[in-house]
């Protein structure tokens, strides 16, 4: 079955660094474009990146400069790379497919104290 694992996440003071990392199995994860999505306390979750099959990348605006989506299609596994953190990056971190499936994964809480 479709199942996604996040790790990495933690707390970390305003301008550090975290990278975390999403092991994906159940699909075929070298066909497919992926993303990372983050819901904020009281917010619904957004996609915050995606990464095609071939590696193109695309950002949301705020994050942009900051943060850098990779993949490695041999082990199935994305990442996200997070700089320069912020507050307002406080939220738990997901990934899934582009166009997202319902299986989600437990999520990475991600801390920034300011």
């Amino acid at each position: 079955q479709v199942q996604f694992v996040e790790s990495g996440g933690g707390l970390v003071q305003a301008g550090g660094s975290l990278r975390l990392s999403c092991a994906a199995s159940g699909i075929t994860f070298s066909l497919r474009r992926m993303g990372w999505y983050r819901q904020a306390p009281g917010k619904q979750r957004e996609l915050v990146a995606h990464i095609s099959p071939t590696a193109s990348t695309t950002y949301v605006d705020s994050v942009k400069g900051r943060f850098t989506i990779s993949r490695d299609n041999a082990k199935n596994t994305l990442y996200l790379q997070m700089n320069n953190l912020k507050a307002e990056n406080t939220a738990i971190y997901y990934c899934n497919t582009y166009a997202p499936m319902d299986h989600w994964g437990q999520g990475t809480q991600v801390t920034v104290s300011s």
